[in-house]
């Protein structure tokens, strides 16, 4: 990654502002969709919803920070994003729907306010589409409800950073990477993510065993050791839209010989400093083998 003295936005984000009515009164937000997420192989997620999250996807960590994420695809995709819709029945991360708003630090007694990304495509700063932000100078319902969802989500980053912290303390996070070869023979794999050794894990003081019980720890190790399994379905979805993608080309035009695509998945290892509930962020990257 390339050292510069700018801040790097959170994954999504392109230009966050801090909400003020006297500068945002006008604006309104438009329905959206998922489309922003189409091109993110992984989305951080939160303590709170690991249990929810492991059901559908692989859960592992990044090797930089331990941030808990999905794993949502193998390449610069997401397999579970389709036409801007995410798939029926798949968990929905509670990062991506708080999307396009977050949290900032401000020099408030309270620390943090209510932002909003004035680069989404579904923020409007004039005119009557969408719902308002602010409405006679006070926050909107809409803005209201964002505020306290992402009051929550901030609370439970704090949660996650302990959770990461008693993981870190007993040295259970080891490097893996996942390799996969398709039924075409294109080798892909994924790497710079740690997950739980699970032979560590079970060799756990009986003391740290009862602590962590009381504190939801364990189940939560249980529940991603478990969500490795996904790995495997992961695999069998890309494979499926790989055969998928073959039929059109076959259909549509000649083999060019040109092989897959070579481009790497977005550099998201930075959450902006300023966001504390914004921590997408792992250094995993899917790369062609």
């Amino acid at each position: 990654m390339t050292q510069s003295t700018e801040r790097t936005l959170p994954l999504f984000y392109k230009a966050i502002q801090p909400l003020h009515s006297e500068v945002h009164g006008a604006w309104r937000m438009k329905d959206g969709d998922a489309a922003f997420a189409a091109e993110s192989p992984f989305v951080p997620i939160v303590a709170g919803e690991l249990a929810a999250a492991a059901r559908d996807y692989p859960v592992v960590f990044a090797a930089d920070s331990a941030q808990p994420v999905v794993i949502l695809g193998l390449e610069r995709r997401n397999l579970f994003v389709d036409d801007g819709r995410w798939a029926q029945g798949a968990y929905v991360p509670a990062y991506v729907r708080r999307y396009p708003f977050a949290f900032v630090r401000t020099d408030k007694p309270d620390g943090f306010a209510l932002a909003i990304d004035a680069g989404s495509d579904r923020v409007v700063q004039s005119g009557t589409d969408g719902a308002a932000l602010f409405e006679d100078g006070k926050p909107g319902e809409l803005t209201r409800q964002a505020l306290e969802f992402c009051a929550a989500f901030g609370r439970e980053v704090d949660l996650t950073a302990l959770f990461t912290a008693a993981l870190k303390e007993k040295d259970l996070l080891i490097d893996r990477r996942a390799d996969a070869t398709l039924p075409d023979g294109r080798k892909l794999g994924l790497d710079g993510f740690q997950i739980v050794d699970a032979e560590k894990f079970n060799a756990l003081d009986d003391e740290t065993v009862v602590a962590w019980h009381r504190q939801g720890i364990l189940a939560l190790v249980h529940h991603h050791l478990a969500s490795l399994d996904r790995f495997r379905a992961l695999l069998d979805r890309q494979t499926l839209l790989s055969a998928s993608a073959d039929a059109t080309v076959t259909q549509s035009s000649p083999a060019d010989g040109s092989g897959a695509s070579k481009q790497n998945a977005p550099d998201a290892d930075t959450p902006d400093a300023e966001d504390p509930a914004g921590t997408p962020a792992s250094k995993a990257k899917p790369r062609k083998a």
